[in-house]
């Protein structure tokens, strides 16, 4: 039992959830992956519409080598009956796995502790370990189980001094195609977007995927309003009915000053993709002046956890701290 090598296959197994996000709602997006001799010899993530789970997917394509094998699984395997599929745990007790090493614990009631405590009842070691590359892979179903509303993501494009659009005459884009394209790849990760009453108005956004191959997972489109959302729409009264967005599992905010000044005044943001333009605007266009760079590097509630270059643009991330 090697601590780095357990901790190297959850890292792989928390990639390779991500292929089923968001597709996997109401379901978790979880990986798995049987190790035999330091080879991966079957894998598997949550299918669309949650079923089939990892593990299932995971033993169904090992058959008989499971025997005597590792399961490497992001998040406890399940312990409840579904009318929808079979528990992991009772899947897992019959496969003849040496061992299950699980990368986060799972805090539905009805799994949590319940699903290892099967599988070692079965006479099969099993470990939990934190893994931070597994709960950031799950980072939207454990909000959704713990808080009780998506994880809010908070994406704005802003010039040096914090102004959300050229001036007037200069098109319609801050920022270059590669920041555009990466944008895309991100609403591709979300089950739903919402855009201020404003924005909606004013720009008529799609806010849908324009990737090749990545269509299909364009997600809800949300308006932020106390009337009616137009058709194709779906209305959310106030930052903080974020409760009823029914089985969301990620929510990115994508547009206007005020409804980005609204969940930031909730306290319901989780993260930030702040897409920064080379430029100054100036005048008295809508603006964000406390989300520059250098107000943030001074303000105690953020974090930055990652920054990179997108063509000649910069794309600075922040978590709460």
């Amino acid at each position: 039992m090697n601590a780095d090598e357990d901790a190297r296959w959850l890292a792989a197994a928390a990639a390779l959830a991500a292929r089923g996000v968001p597709l996997s709602r109401p379901n978790p997006a979880v990986g798995a992956l049987i190790v035999r001799d330091g080879r991966a010899i079957a894998r598997g993530w949550t299918m669309p519409g949650g079923r089939p789970h990892a593990e299932a997917v995971a033993l169904t394509a090992a058959g008989k080598a499971a025997r005597g094998a590792t399961l490497y699984v992001t998040l406890e395997p399940c312990a409840h009956h579904s009318a929808r599929g079979p528990a992991c745990a009772d899947l897992i007790a019959t496969s003849g796995l040496a061992r299950v090493v699980v990368g986060c614990g799972d805090p539905d009631p009805r799994t949590a502790g319940a699903g290892i405590a099967r599988i070692r009842a079965a006479g099969i070691a099993a470990n939990l370990i934190d893994s931070p590359q597994c709960r950031a892979s799950l980072a939207g179903y454990l909000t959704r189980t713990q808080l009780g509303r998506p994880q809010i993501t908070l994406k704005l494009a802003l010039s040096e001094d914090g102004h959300l659009a050229p001036p007037p005459g200069e098109g319609q884009w801050l920022t270059g195609p590669e920041a555009r394209a990466h944008v895309h790849a991100w609403r591709a990760r979300m089950d739903a977007i919402l855009v201020g009453r404003g924005t909606l108005e004013a720009d008529h956004p799609r806010l849908d995927v324009r990737l090749p191959g990545l269509e299909h997972r364009s997600p809800q489109r949300w308006v932020l309003t106390r009337g009616a959302a137009p058709p194709g729409w779906r209305a959310l009264p106030s930052p903080q009915a974020v409760s009823t967005m029914g089985d969301a599992q990620s929510l990115m905010v994508e547009g206007g000053a005020g409804a980005a000044r609204a969940f930031l005044d909730a306290g319901l943001v989780d993260r930030m993709l702040i897409y920064r333009a080379p430029r100054s605007v100036g005048g008295s266009g809508a603006a964000l002046p406390e989300l520059t760079a250098q107000a943030l590097a001074a303000a105690p509630g953020w974090r930055r956890i990652d920054t990179r270059l997108l063509g000649n643009d910069t794309l600075d991330v922040y978590e709460q701290a």
